[in-house]
């Protein structure tokens, strides 16, 4: 396994910190805040531009704006466990050093956690750093079994060992949940949250029926809906919901689920499409993030059981469509069934293995030639 070089959104956010603030937020240990202290010309976290909310001693010093005027960038990592979080960060913008600039890092959504605080619209650009993809890797196919087997984050994937995964893997989810849910959650079921956590790698891509999992819980519909908002806005997991399309009798309520992490999926198929899933939804959020696009992640599926894993809309307009498939073979029934009945453009089944040809108008090619081909970072 290659060492990793510089992240894909190195440049972008290099470019948007000459005018503004930039906000960096993504799954626990992906590498966001080696990113950040790239950025401000720090070699590691006792750097004086880096500061931490969760380091007690850098909160009073955060709080009072003591912050090194001779650094040009500064890092503020975690300050969303903050309450008044955004007053505190438009009030350190608006008095900074001239040529000062600051990068904001979060294991959690800071659209979401708000909490009060003057306004900061109009004064920074927010990123969405994802794991490791084919393509940041190089794009090689022979790097594609690591990363299904090690998923896409930083530490396991540069080790490549069963091991050390199987252990990170554990105690990152209990960082989430014993310090995440409880610093910024009104949560008292820890426990069952794990359980919850727990039971989500066995559903990922299919439809996500809510109503047994509260069943299974022994919790309310609207409890286990509000845990799984919050593994969300701490990018444990997210969910597609179907496109409704015309002329086809489409389902239009159940999401699909999938994991941030896909090297948490036991069965080989799911993971597979889960670890699609990521790339595609890369796709999606580099293209909000960098160029400002309205960009979503759906699936296509009717009352028949006709399904499409995958359809990206650009402008609320479906782009393209992709069916998951690990093996090699002919294009399913359900891609010719919808290709005659919407007007998604592009059609294509990825598989894992070598072939690439194009059948009855739809693709099959193997995933790092989709890669390619949709030009996911």
């Amino acid at each position: 396994m290659p060492e990793a070089a510089k992240r894909y959104l190195h440049d972008p956010i290099e470019r948007d910190l000459e005018e503004k603030m930039v906000f960096i937020s993504g799954p626990r240990q992906v590498g966001k805040t080696t990113l950040a202290l790239r950025l401000a010309g720090a070699r590691d976290a006792r750097h004086p531009a880096y500061l931490s909310w969760d380091d007690v001693r850098a909160r009073p010093r955060i709080r009072q704006g003591e912050l090194p005027a001779a650094e040009p960038r500064i890092v503020l990592d975690e300050i969303h466990k903050y309450a008044r979080w955004r007053g505190l960060v438009k009030g350190l913008f608006d008095t900074r050093e001239p040529g000062q600039s600051f990068i904001v890092t979060g294991s959690a959504r800071l659209d979401i956690y708000r909490r009060g605080g003057d306004s900061l619209q109009g004064r920074y650009h927010a990123y969405r750093l994802h794991p490791f993809s084919l393509p940041e890797l190089g794009g090689h196919a022979d790097l594609l079994d690591a990363l299904l087997k090690f998923g896409g984050f930083p530490e396991p994937l540069l080790r490549g060992q069963t091991t050390h995964w199987r252990r990170w893997q554990r105690e990152r989810i209990d960082r989430v949940v014993r310090d995440d849910v409880r610093d910024l959650e009104r949560v008292r079921e820890l426990s069952l949250i794990e359980l919850l956590v727990d039971a989500l790698p066995a559903r990922v891509g299919s439809p996500l029926s809510v109503k047994n999992l509260r069943e299974d819980l022994e919790v309310a519909h609207a409890t286990a809906e509000r845990w799984l908002g919050i593994l969300e806005n701490l990018y444990v997991c997210f969910r597609i919901a179907p496109l409704g399309a015309p002329r086809i009798r489409a389902v239009k309520k159940e999401r699909k689920l999938y994991l941030w992490d896909w090297s948490a999926v036991p069965d080989a198929g799911p993971r597979f499409e889960n670890l699609v899933a990521c790339h595609m939804l890369k796709l999606c959020h580099f293209l909000e993030d960098t160029e400002g696009h309205r960009m979503e992640l759906r699936y296509l599926r009717d009352t028949d059981g006709r399904e499409v894993d995958f359809v990206i809309l650009k402008g609320g307009k479906p782009e393209l469509a992709v069916e998951v498939k690990s093996a090699e073979r002919g294009p399913s029934p359900a891609l010719r069934y919808f290709k005659e009945r919407t007007g998604i453009r592009r059609f294509y089944q990825v598989h894992l293995g070598t072939t690439d040809a194009v059948v009855d108008g739809v693709r099959v090619l193997p995933f790092a030639a989709l890669c390619r081909e949709l030009g996911i970072p």
